[in-house]
């Protein structure tokens, strides 16, 4: 199942770069949702692996996998994928469900919260992607047809755009609270990018606000290039993800909102595998082990 599609990080829609990862994860998520102890269910995911030409043979199902869960990709690494999904909907559900009315996700990808989710009936979700991605998720959701349950206002603009005057103008309102995600995006930003993205959420939300994103902690990745699921990834679906990366230093992202006032929670993705009994485990030459999910609100201040 090797794949053929160019690694080219600029690439506008779902055949390569960065965006044929969102249908990785999207197979991912099918998988899980097909378990019998699932954590999330997603029943539009696999709807996008099978209408992609890329990955038109990947599974969605681990039964479909010969050696099921043994295998690095579609079992360890799809399992983290669905455990990260369970656990960014409750970061999303409780925020959305005390006072944040606003979701912002950037770099939504193929994310279908806004179609699966249980929302609050004033509650708006603003997907900020690239047109390509957007575009392709649009059709494959038309065809079924899906309706989403909550109000959805996706903004087709890159994020090393203008997308702060494309959001406000879409209807996002900094003075109300919120809630903000950045799944797995982060680490293909470059450092100054990845700094000015955060810096830039601390300056639209109020008190209130809350925002959960994806690091990585690693010195240099490049130390964990023979690791099974980077190893799987490359040889099963043609995926390099090393190559896709940024290589530059990473900022303490975690640490610039603490001192802006955030109350910060930093927990590796096997805390949860703990918490939920379900997930990966840490094993040698991992390369989860630098993963860190960051969770981040905005205190309400305290007034006389």
């Amino acid at each position: 199942m090797v794949g053929t599609a160019p690694q080219h990080a600029d690439v506008e829609g779902v055949d390569g770069g960065v965006g044929l990862t969102a249908l990785l994860v999207a197979a991912a998520r099918a998988i899980e949702t097909h378990r019998h102890d699932s954590l999330a269910q997603d029943v539009y995911a696999e709807h996008f692996v099978r209408a992609a030409p890329a990955c038109a043979d990947w599974p969605v199902r681990i039964q479909q996998v010969p050696d099921g869960d043994g295998n690095p990709l579609w079992g360890r690494f799809a399992r983290y994928f669905g455990l990260r999904t369970r656990v960014l909907d409750d970061f999303v559900l409780r925020s959305v469900r005390t006072s944040a009315r606003q979701v912002v996700l950037l770099g939504a990808g193929l994310d279908t919260r806004a179609f699966r989710l249980d929302w609050p009936s004033d509650c708006v979700v603003f997907e900020i992607d690239r047109a390509g991605v957007l575009a392709f998720k649009h059709q494959v959701l038309t065809d079924l047809p899906a309706t989403p349950k909550v109000r959805r206002v996706p903004i087709p603009v890159d994020l090393r755009a203008d997308w702060v005057t494309a959001l406000t103008t879409a209807g996002f309102d900094p003075v109300a609270p919120s809630v903000w995600l950045a799944e797995g995006l982060l680490f293909y930003l470059p450092g100054p990018a990845e700094t000015y993205l955060i810096d830039t959420v601390h300056r639209l939300t109020t008190e209130g606000s809350a925002l959960a994103f994806e690091a990585k902690l690693e010195k240099d990745l490049l130390e964990y290039r023979d690791s099974a699921i980077y190893t799987a990834t490359r040889e099963q679906i043609g995926i390099d993800l090393l190559h896709l990366f940024d290589k530059g230093p990473r900022p303490d992202s975690a640490g610039d909102l603490r001192a802006n006032g955030w109350s910060i929670s930093v927990h590796t993705p096997f805390d949860f595998t703990r918490r939920h009994g379900r997930g990966p485990l840490p094993e040698p030459n991992d390369a989860l082990e630098g993963n860190r999910w960051v969770f981040a609100h905005k205190p309400r201040l305290l007034r006389p």
